[in-house]
């Protein structure tokens, strides 16, 4: 049931969506939907925490917290795109928030706390000379999430470009650059 509701929220919008067009997508009574979730908010909220776990949960790991800031960094934003992709959906609803709802607000609140926590893994690696101190790690951390962000918009799960080459490729990207190495 989640997962279809958060394909119709993605296709039209979580304001623009009623329960007659949860229920019609899902094939239930919209009263059936109430059995399962008080309210639209709910299954928003059920949809939210399921995209911002993942992503948190990434911040509790062993290789995020201890070792070199440039390895935690490779290794946050190498599993930031695993979630992504692994929930894409969810990920896709959550890049999408507009803030009209308490729900979406409190979401967007807890993105910005991870963002700010990626943020200063980039301060720590540049303070500790692995990354460079002539760019602002305000700046980085803007340019990185816009590059992984961005993955919602194109990437085609089961594709010719599997899951593990597309963090491959966005490490690359993102401490090697873009000159080749001739």
């Amino acid at each position: 049931m989640l997962r279809i509701a958060v394909d119709v929220f993605n296709r039209h919008g979580y304001d623009a969506t009623s329960m007659g067009i949860l229920a019609e997508n899902l094939g239930i009574s919209k009263s059936a939907i109430y059995h399962h979730v008080p309210s639209k908010g709910d299954l928003l909220k059920l949809a939210l925490d399921h995209a911002l776990g993942g992503l948190e949960a990434i911040l509790e790991q062993p290789e995020a917290t201890s070792g070199a800031a440039d390895a935690r960094l490779e290794f946050v934003l190498r599993q930031t795109v695993a979630v992504l992709v692994e929930r894409l959906p969810f990920v896709t609803l959550l890049l999408r928030l507009r803030g009209n709802t308490e729900i979406e607000r409190d979401a967007l609140e807890r993105r910005r706390t991870f963002d700010h926590k990626v943020a200063g893994l980039i301060s720590a690696a540049r303070d500790e000379g692995s990354l460079r101190a002539d760019i602002d790690p305000r700046t980085v951390s803007r340019l990185l999430f816009g590059m992984i962000n961005s993955i919602v918009e194109w990437y085609k799960p089961g594709g010719s470009l599997s899951p593990e080459k597309l963090a491959d490729d966005v490490i690359t990207v993102a401490f090697d650059g873009l000159h080749s190495k001739g």
